[in-house]
Parts: C-alpha cells; structure tokens; sequence
C-alpha cells in the first residue's frame, strides 16, 4: 500500500517560486503514474501536471504550461512539482496522486478516472501579495 505525503506548502508573492515534494512510503514508486492536482474553494479539483512512470511522457495543461515543471526520482521514491511565476489563481490545495500503470509512459490529468488510486493528505498554497 502507497502512502504519499506532500510538503513544501506556503504563502509566497506574486511572480515567486515553490517547490512541492511528494514523498511515497510502503512501496516502490516504481510502476505508478503520478499527478499534482490542486483545489481551490469553490472550484473543481484540477490536474496541474503528470508524469509517466518512467518520466518520459509528461502532460500539463494550459494555465500552467512554462511554468510549473514535474519530476521525479524513483530511487528516492519522490516526485516535485517546481512552480514559478506563481499567480493569484495558482491558491489552492496541492495534493500528489499515484496509480499503477502498465504502459510505462503514461498518465493523466484527469483525477477522476481511476487511474490514481493513492492520494496524499495535500499541502496549502496561498499566492497573495
């Protein structure tokens, strides 16, 4: 069983930079596809990046592209969002999700598939000048 913990939350400027780290425990990461998805209040939860899990394919979508880059290391059982440029519309909950894949180059932005079958608790981003 995936457990998943995010970090590396805060309150940051417009224009400034973040970086979330995902932590896996209780299994390999290896094999699972692994998304950021966030969560404003009042909104619907959205993906904000995905990796494949060998990390070749990577999807974003649009309000984030050039801006937010997802990696990951399987070795250290880890996947980061790095965030730049961040904006007022960025505020929301971040939360890591991973699901197993067997087509290793695969993923998706959608939460709401089946695909993620863990999810972390999430971490707090507040944008705000």
């Amino acid at each position: 069983q995936l457990q998943l913990v995010e970090s590396g939350g805060g309150l940051v400027q417009p224009g400034g930079s973040l970086r979330l780290s995902c932590r896996a425990s209780g299994d390999r990461l290896d094999g699972h596809a692994v998304g950021w998805f966030r969560q404003a209040p009042g909104k619907e939860r959205e993906g904000v990046g995905c990796i494949s899990w060998r990390g070749h394919w990577i999807e974003y979508p649009d309000v984030v592209k050039g801006r937010f880059t997802i990696s990951r290391d399987n070795i250290k059982n880890m996947v980061y969002l790095q965030m730049s440029n961040l904006k007022l519309e960025d505020t929301g909950t971040y939360s890591c999700a991973a699901g197993w894949s067997a087509n290793p180059e695969s993923c998706t932005l959608q939460h709401d598939t089946g695909r993620y079958s863990y999810w972390g608790q999430g971490t707090q981003i507040t944008v705000s000048s």
